[in-house]
């Protein structure tokens, strides 16, 4: 089993990819993985079902469990490179997938790599150099929000970060990281209430799901550190209208909030990643907190798609969904 989770692993590793998926139906397995823009299915092999109780073995996965969501890490020797992995499990009517993660197969990069917009980059590589305050990433999943964290974090210099996360996405040995594990009582509230022990500098919240969590960013923001965290929303206006609906009073909000972003990630033709960036200053956010409308320099995510359409960055079938035809 060793021989043949090396072997797929390579794979992974030499195309850069993240996820391995593992469909298994009754009497078949599918085992694929995203190249660029599309799914690559590998060539079977007999005992690709028997690696996959062998992935739930290794990740500490009960087995005999066949209905129950389940998530597990590991470490694995390949080709003389440490490899942290995640195996997740979930269970359909007639088949059970399976994702393994590469938790470090990932390449930093910089903030110049992020996007082709030169303010975006201005507003991006400025954050880290913040004593306090609440900064927020929006996006839909798969808009890159994490890949963007990690790269304004990876920059930081002389700077004391500590993260909460569930799960983690990246090993980094820059942070302190930490796992949430609600079994084990490290919620994300009980993680912030620890960190607060540990004079940070920086902290990243994984994710914002809950009354809780927003609530508990807003308050780190309020005793002086710099906080980083994603919401899942489409725009900057919904990203503070959901901190609001999350019971974060509007007038804590004036006070921390210093900056949103919403983006999404595309793929250029010849393969590199571009964010698109739509973004709230502080001095944007503090009109809108008063008047209650957006200063008329403030542009949407939408026209900035536009504008890289119009610059030739992006097809037509790209841009088009987001573009008033």
């Amino acid at each position: 089993m060793e021989n043949r989770l090396c072997e797929i692993l390579k794979v992974a590793l030499a195309y850069k990819v993240s996820d391995i998926h593992f469909d298994m139906y009754e009497h078949a397995m599918r085992i694929e993985m995203r190249v660029g823009t599309k799914m690559r299915q590998l060539i079977p092999k007999e005992m690709d079902e028997r690696l996959f109780r062998y992935l739930m073995y290794r990740a500490n996965l009960d087995v005999s469990d066949n209905f129950r969501p389940q998530s597990g890490a590991f470490s694995f020797s390949c080709d003389g490179k440490e490899l942290s992995l995640r195996f997740s499990v979930v269970s359909s009517y007639h088949m059970r997938t399976g994702v393994l993660r590469i938790l470090n197969n990932h390449s930093s990069i910089t903030i110049a790599a992020l996007s082709k917009d030169n303010s975006a980059l201005s507003y991006l590589s400025t954050i880290t150099s913040k004593e306090n305050g609440l900064y927020l990433f929006s996006g839909p999943t798969g808009s890159g929000k994490t890949t963007t964290l990690y790269t304004i974090l990876n920059e930081a210099k002389g700077k004391k970060i500590f993260t909460l996360e569930d799960p983690i996405e990246v090993f980094n040995e820059k942070y302190v990281q930490i796992q949430i594990n609600e079994k084990q009582n490290m919620s994300y509230a009980d993680g912030i209430r620890q960190l607060m022990r540990h004079d940070p500098d920086i902290i990243m919240i994984g994710e914002i799901r809950d009354e809780e969590v927003a609530k508990m960013c807003v308050r780190c923001a309020l005793t002086g550190h710099l906080v980083l965290s994603t919401l899942h929303s489409f725009s900057c206006v919904s990203t503070i209208l959901r901190m609001l609906e999350l019971g974060v009073e509007k007038y804590q909000l004036m006070d921390v909030l210093k900056g949103v972003s919403c983006q999404r990630l595309f793929t250029l033709e010849n393969g590199e990643k571009m964010g698109i960036y739509e973004i709230l200053h502080a001095e944007q956010l503090h009109d809108y907190f008063t008047k209650g409308e957006l200063q008329d320099d403030f542009k949407t995510l939408d026209a900035k798609i536009h504008d890289a359409y119009d610059a030739h960055l992006l097809t037509f079938e790209q841009a088009s969904p987001y573009m008033q035809l």
